[in-house]
């Protein structure tokens, strides 16, 4: 009777699915099965180590006026496996060298009454699966358009979610810890104020997600190799904890208008028993295309101070008269108007700073507010917003170029595009030139408030092929690119490593705003950064914003120790020193740790990381034998434990810990600090006090 139950189960089971197409990682840790149910609805279910990740999830595609679309009638015409591995060199990046090593199925489906064809291609990992969706050149299938992906991620559990709400604008909120069937009661309150935003469903979450189960797997949902396509959200049917893949819409509410040949970007589920193992994974770049760069020599890693954090607090302001209620360029003369004293870039201001970049050994100052136009920028759907040339009167082009020349210091251009891309565009080849005329070899773009033209999202197709070309134009007059408010990262700095960073998310400026959570750092680099640095402009000395400006009663939930760690574990090729010159001097024994961290690195080793609780990292230096270690802490404060093996036997080192004061705390003691000297080598361990928003930084340098 046993078997014959045993053999009626299997029959049901024939039905429902074909037979299963197995993949397992090189490791054998990971297993996936990829089948179609008996309508021919693609489904695929993933494990690992025995435990399941994703339940079988439906596969497929939602076409715009189209009856039968990509989603089911499907049969398997083949399937191919193969093993790929080898190691590459980035131009940056926390390592010198990265591992690119997966087992790949790729599977061709006929549809049988359309005549129509779809691959599937999976690549399996060791620490995890990537997969997406190919549309070779055929008669049947050649424009068509995406109404919506259906790609499901079914999962096993009501996992712990450390989550942004689905938001086709921006990405700047708080993150919200809860159990997935929580997320439906706290979307309001997660959707707290910003500039521009279009929240799409109470269930629906922004990737990276990062989740925990009940048994301590960490599991991370994300995309990579975002190109020509609408950045994929995540809806959740809380009832059967499945998340759906969502597209961004366009003005018409298209979610992508596609020509084969083509494909769309990769889904990729992380996954692991260590947390520290999703913070060291190289996936996401492994899923992108060699670098398209020849000669890359011009892209180098900056360090940098600017004119910046003053407007941000509200010291000074980019506007640099308050005599027009509106401006145009070409028509409001600025000459006949009456500065209002405020206006931080001017061209006394940006020499002091220069000077301070030169006397610290910083690469490059960053001016914003230096062009014509900030006194009516913001909020009125225009286009003809700013030309990215012509300066205010107190700025003075040249003479900068010539005296931060004169200093050994480069300077970094600032354009504010104000959401009009096609405005941006317009003057791009001309805003670039005017750049290296004028010795600029980086950008920092902005695109803050609702897109241009009108209806577009921040994060539709559109808007994120124009992302694209901005830093594809960027290349051809060699210039590297930090975009603000643009289309979180996937890893497209692989293939265009001249954007060296990116914000896309609530960085330090949102401090100055109303504060941010003393976890935020604490998740971050388990989100954000899974698809390449962030700008994230660390570095504030001064938590009390009223200090600066008596308006703003601002507080930095952080402590002064804490700052300093994020310059390790906040990973970026381009890393600012935020504070005005002043605040540093006032700490300028702590203040030495920013002169010496480096910014580019040969090797990274995590030591200990659970998502909004604790980060610590060490990384070597590249060129060198010295290591800087950084460590930050959520709400509650904790001893660090950890050990010094990564550093090389038979060497010493003398170790500079900034760490916090016994009595530190990120609300009412922020600016409580020790530092002290050890010597260390391989052997060594380390037992740390981290305070409530705090942590700790440690250089590490060989004695010779």
């Amino acid at each position: 009777m046993k078997n014959f139950y045993l053999l009626m189960l299997c029959c049901f089971a024939l039905v429902h699915t074909t037979f299963a197409q197995q993949l397992k990682s090189p490791d054998q840790k990971f297993q996936m099965e990829f089948s179609l149910q008996s309508d021919g609805t693609p489904v695929y279910s993933l494990n690992y180590k025995g435990k399941v990740v994703v339940k079988p999830s439906k596969l497929g595609l939602e076409l715009k006026n189209d009856a039968k679309s990509l989603l089911n009638d499907f049969t398997i015409s083949d399937t191919k496996t193969s093993t790929f591995d080898e190691v590459w060199k980035p131009v940056w990046g926390e390592v010198a060298s990265i591992r690119n090593h997966y087992n790949e199925l790729v599977v061709t489906l006929n549809q049988k009454v359309s005549e129509r064809q779809l691959i599937i291609r999976f690549r399996l990992f060791d620490d995890g699966l990537g997969f997406r969706y190919e549309f070779p050149a055929q008669k049947n299938l050649t424009y068509f358009v995406i109404k919506e992906e259906r790609s499901q991620f079914a999962m096993a559990g009501n996992h712990t979610a450390f989550w942004l709400p689905g938001d086709y604008d921006t990405q700047e909120y708080d993150y919200t810890t809860s159990k997935l069937s929580e997320i439906r009661g706290l979307t309001t309150k997660a959707t707290t104020e910003n500039v521009s935003q279009k929240t799409f469903s109470p269930t629906g979450v922004q990737t990276s997600l990062m989740m925990k189960t009940a048994d301590g797997l960490y599991i991370n949902l994300h995309e990579a190799a975002l190109i020509n396509y609408s950045c994929m959200h995540l809806n959740l049917d809380d009832k059967n904890m499945i998340f759906e893949s969502w597209l961004t819409p366009d003005a018409n509410g298209d979610k992508g208008y596609m020509q084969a040949p083509d494909h769309s970007p990769w889904r990729t589920i992380m996954v692991s028993d260590n947390a520290t193992e999703i913070l060291s994974s190289k996936m996401t770049l492994n899923l992108n295309d060699p670098c398209k760069i020849e000669d890359t020599s011009w892209i180098k890693p900056v360090k940098y101070v600017g004119v910046w954090w003053e407007m941000i607090t509200g010291k000074s302001s980019w506007a640099y008269t308050d005599d027009f209620s509106t401006v145009q360029l070409g028509v409001t003369n600025y000459d006949k108007s009456k500065p209002n004293g405020k206006h931080g870039a001017n061209t006394a201001n940006v020499k002091k700073y220069i000077d301070f970049a030169a006397t610290h050994g910083f690469d490059a100052v960053l001016v914003e507010g230096w062009n014509e136009g900030w006194e009516d920028w913001f909020g009125q759907f225009k286009d003809y917003v700013f030309d990215f040339v012509t300066p205010y009167p107190d700025f003075d082009v040249k003479g900068i170029r010539d005296y931060a020349k004169s200093k050994g210091v480069k300077m970094i251009m600032h354009h504010e595009t104000s959401g009009s891309t096609r405005n941006y565009e317009r003057h791009m080849d001309k805003a670039y030139q005017f750049m290296k005329d004028n010795g600029y070899d980086a950008v920092k773009s902005g695109y803050v408030g609702p897109i241009l033209p009108r209806g577009e999202n921040h994060y539709n197709q559109w808007t994120v092929n124009h992302y694209q070309y901005a830093i594809e134009k960027a290349a051809d007059y060699k210039i590297m690119v930090n975009a603000h408010e643009a289309i979180r990262p996937t890893g497209i700095c692989r293939t265009y490593p001249n954007l060296i960073g990116n914000e896309s998310a609530r960085g330090t400026e949102y401090q100055a705003f109303g504060g941010s959570k003393p976890n935020h750092v604490t998740i971050l680099p388990f989100t954000r950064l899974i698809g390449g640095p962030m700008d994230y402009t660390p570095g504030i000395f001064e938590m009390d914003i009223s200090k600066l400006n008596p308006g703003n009663t601002s507080h930095l939930n952080s402590t002064l120790a804490n700052q300093l760690a994020l310059y390790v574990t906040m990973y970026s090729p381009l890393q600012m020193a935020a504070d005005l010159p002043e605040n540093y001097m006032r700490f300028a024994d702590a203040f030495q740790f920013i002169k010496d961290v480096a910014i580019d690195w040969s090797d990274s080793k995590y030591l200990e990381a659970e998502p909004g609780e604790y980060i610590s990292v060490a990384r070597k230096a590249k060129g060198t034998n010295n290591w800087f270690i950084g460590n930050v802490n959520g709400e509650t404060a904790r001893v660090s434990n950890i050990t010094f093996d990564f550093l090389e036997k038979g060497k010493k080192y003398e170790a500079t810990i900034y760490a916090d004061a016994k009595d530190a705390h990120y609300k009412t003691n922020p600016q409580a600090y020790n530092i002290r000297k050890i010597k260390v080598n391989n052997k060594s361990k380390l037992s740390q006090f981290s305070a409530p928003g705090g942590g700790y930084a440690i250089s590490v340098i060989e004695i010779k």
